[in-house]
């Protein structure tokens, strides 16, 4: 009897099962990922669908998901860093699903996901970027989403799309346009290979950085954007003056000692597939080697906090004997001094209309950076002076310029002029007698008038008041400051080759050329190379190659024959002097200029 009732009591049990499988004694899904039946759906909002063999709850886009586990977001949406399922990159954003759009993403005026400007797109692929912009291909290959070409933009948000920059128009206003590049190398003058991790950057005019600095590639190549405005069909305007500087670990800096950095301008742009490149003799910068016992020091660096200021500031760490090792801001005001001994330094910025407190740096054998200099509130001062321009052809005009006096030369009787610290502030010379400089910030200065290409010289006769060279100090707070003596000013002699206008290459020993001045007894010749050494001259001195050249009568040139070194790389200048003998006692009457004749050996 218990058997058989065991038995009946299984049937029954059998029974009962059946319709409780066929009732749905199947998946009972409870969360993402959990097997699901289509005509159940799933629990909490999300979603049954297929996935694999079987079919299995995902989440839509908007709702929660596991960023760092298994990817159970619906369709083609993706688990966000967030934790949110979101639509990909061109998908659909209709509906409940426009505020899901993937990170990086907005939905559009046509319901998919697309790349706002400023974003990453792909210049090869469909284009994605939002509503009317536009994907532009940067210089790197890659691409940016933004205002298309012409389209209007705002340069303290520019937002345009890669390969564009937003350009001031000369009818007013900006808008999107190629960028001017200035293309070239930075090269070693004596080996000529390039330089890698040279420094190079803008400076317009009135020595204000009008661009950030770039850095050059391991060949010695770079690219540098130059702000210039534009026409109304976005051409440059061809009127932008500006020139390079160059600074490189181990080499003296560009423009320095001998040479001078010459105008380069935006009517040489040329028009090309990733803007209108500047690509000249000019953007190609020789550095010349520093002798062997001044390499390998290390740098100070930093950014001088002045806001629309910070551009275009000498910044000069001088150290306790007065020698200055200087370098200008960028744009944005950052700075590097290369080359810098071990010592004690105090670092200092100087530009007209700024005044920056000072900062003490100790340099042993790393880089020393983070040495910011802000500003100060201390009042700036003014300079004023006369000069008399005396036997020179009638209306003659020059300039005065005020060198920072830890950076003077002597040999090369030039120094570091700080940005606005000359008059007039920019253009050809315009002074002939009065003259002030405003906005002086404390420090010491050597003044120098006639220093340009002008056609005069300051006086050479160091017996006669009025031709020495003229020191000052602007206190702190600064004040007026009247120079003590008049600088006498007169024709200089002409320069005929080499370097009558720029420095000049030469193979060989090249013939020594000036044009004769009437009145002279003899002549005295000497030449410095890019160090400042006296390499050859000719005069009375014992130490010479030879004695003076005696004077000329009813000729226009001058002319001997250089014997002095020719290094590969190397920049040399000679000058010469004229001398007349009244009474048997010699006096300097003239000299040739300043910044002309100026040469250099080609690389071997």
């Amino acid at each position: 009897m218990k058997v058989a009732e065991y038995a009946r009591l299984a049937a029954q049990a059998a029974a009962i099962a059946l319709p409780l499988v066929a009732l749905g004694c199947g998946p009972d899904p409870e969360k993402v990922g959990d097997e699901c039946a289509p005509d159940d759906g799933c629990p909490n909002g999300l979603v049954c669908a297929e996935g694999g063999e079987d079919h299995i709850c995902y989440a839509p886009p908007g709702a929660g998901c596991d960023a760092g586990g298994t990817d159970y977001c619906l369709g083609d949406a993706v688990c966000g860093d967030d934790g949110t399922c979101r639509v990909p990159l061109g998908g659909p954003c209709a509906g409940d699903t426009k505020d899901f759009c993937a990170e990086g993403t907005t939905c559009g005026a046509d319901g998919t996901c697309q790349t706002p400007p400023g974003g990453a797109c792909d210049p090869a692929g469909p284009d994605l970027c939002l509503d009317d912009a536009v994907c532009g291909k940067t210089r790197d290959g890659g691409g940016i989403c933004g205002i298309a070409e012409g389209g209007a933009c705002d340069p303290e948000a520019p937002l345009c799309a890669g390969g564009l920059t937003c350009a001031e128009l000369v009818a007013g206003g900006h808008a999107c346009y190629p960028p001017v590049l200035a293309r070239g190398s930075v090269f070693d003058s004596e080996s000529t290979a390039g330089i890698e991790g040279a420094l190079v950057l803008a400076l317009d005019d009135q020595a204000t950085a009008i661009t950030d600095v770039t850095t050059t590639d391991a060949a010695g190549n770079y690219v540098l954007e130059v702000p210039v405005p534009r026409t109304e069909d976005g051409a440059p305007i061809g009127d932008v003056i500006f020139t390079l500087r160059a600074s490189a670990q181990d080499h003296q800096p560009f423009p320095g000692g001998l040479r001078t950095a010459l105008p380069i301008a935006s009517s040489e742009a040329t028009s090309g597939d990733d803007g209108w490149s500047i690509e000249t003799a000019l953007t190609d910068i020789a550095l010349i080697p520093l002798p062997e016992d001044q390499r390998g020091l290390p740098s100070i660096s930093g950014a001088v906090l002045a806001d629309e200021q910070s551009g275009g500031v000498l910044v000069v760490a001088e150290d306790e004997g007065g020698e200055g090792f200087s370098a200008v801001t960028d744009r944005g005001g950052a700075y590097t001094i290369f080359n810098v001994p071990a010592g004690s330094y105090s670092v200092s910025g100087y530009a007209a209309g700024l005044a920056l407190d000072p900062k003490a740096a100790e340099v042993g054998d790393a880089a020393v950076t983070g040495v910011d200099l802000a500003r100060s509130e201390a009042a700036l001062g003014t300079l004023t002076g006369t000069l008399n321009i005396v036997n020179a052809p009638g209306g003659s005009t020059t300039s005065v310029v005020v060198v920072v006096a830890s950076t003077f030369n002597d040999a090369f009787v030039r120094g570091e002029v700080p940005r606005g610290l000359r008059t007039p502030l920019s253009g050809p010379p315009d002074v002939s007698g009065e003259f002030s400089i405003s906005g002086v910030p404390a420090g010491k200065y050597v003044v120098l008038a006639a220093f340009e290409n002008d056609s005069l010289v300051r006086d050479p006769d160091p017996n006669i008041a009025g031709t020495q060279l003229v020191t000052v100090e602007m206190p702190s707070p600064g004040e007026d400051v009247s120079l003590p003596t008049s600088f006498k000013i007169t024709e200089s002699l002409p320069v005929i080759g080499p370097g009558a206008t720029d420095p000049e290459p030469v193979t060989a020993a090249p013939t020594l050329r000036w044009g004769d001045d009437a009145s002279e007894d003899f002549y005295t010749v000497v030449v410095y190379n890019a160090y400042g050494d006296l390499v050859w001259c000719l005069g009375d001195d014992p130490t010479c190659a030879g004695s003076s050249i005696p004077g000329s009568s009813g000729v226009d040139e001058v002319s001997v024959e250089y014997g002095g070194p020719l290094d590969p790389g190397m920049y040399y200048q000679f000058r010469v002097t004229s001398w007349r003998s009244p009474g048997g006692e010699p006096g300097a009457i003239s000299a040739t200029e300043d910044l002309r004749g100026v040469f250099y050996v080609t690389g071997q």
